[in-house]
C-alpha cells in the first residue's frame, strides 16, 4: 500500500488568527477551514493549523519544508518583514549544509520550520 500524504496538525501558539497570517505570508494557501482547524497548502505540502497552544510542545517540533529556489524565497520573505510584522525571531540568512541550502523560521507558536533548498 502506498501512502498518499502526511498532513501533521500544527499549533497556532496564543493567537490563532496571526498565525493564520503568518502562514499566508510565507506562501501556503487556504485550502480549508473549520472552527479551530485551517487546512493550508503550497503545491505538495500540505499541514493543519490548529488553535492550540502548548510552548513546550511547539518548541520541541520542527518540519522541512523542500522548495525550489532558495533565492527567489530568501527574497520574498524578507521584503515581507515577517519578523516586524509578526513579533517571530529575526530570520536568519540562508546557510550551506551537506543536504543542500537551508534558511529556519520560527513561527508564532514557536515550531522551527527549516525551508531547504536541495543540492545533489
Amino acid at each position: 500500500m502506498d501512502f498518499l500524504s502526511l498532513e501533521p496538525f500544527i499549533p497556532s501558539g496564543k493567537d490563532f488568527q496571526k498565525s493564520k497570517l503568518l502562514f499566508q505570508e510565507l506562501g501556503f494557501s487556504i485550502a480549508w477551514e473549520e472552527d479551530n482547524l485551517i487546512g493550508f497548502q503550497n503545491g505538495n505540502c500540505k499541514f493543519i493549523l490548529q488553535q492550540y497552544d502548548n510552548a513546550t510542545f511547539a518548541q520541541n517540533l520542527m518540519l522541512v519544508v523542500k522548495i525550489e529556489n532558495m533565492n527567489t524565497f530568501w527574497s520574498e520573505i524578507t521584503q515581507k518583514k515577517l519578523s516586524e510584522k509578526f513579533g517571530i525571531p529575526e530570520i536568519g540568512l540562508p546557510i550551506k549544509q551537506p543536504y543542500g541550502i537551508e534558511v529556519n523560521i520560527i513561527d508564532i507558536a514557536g515550531v522551527c520550520w527549516h525551508f531547504i533548498e536541495e543540492q545533489i
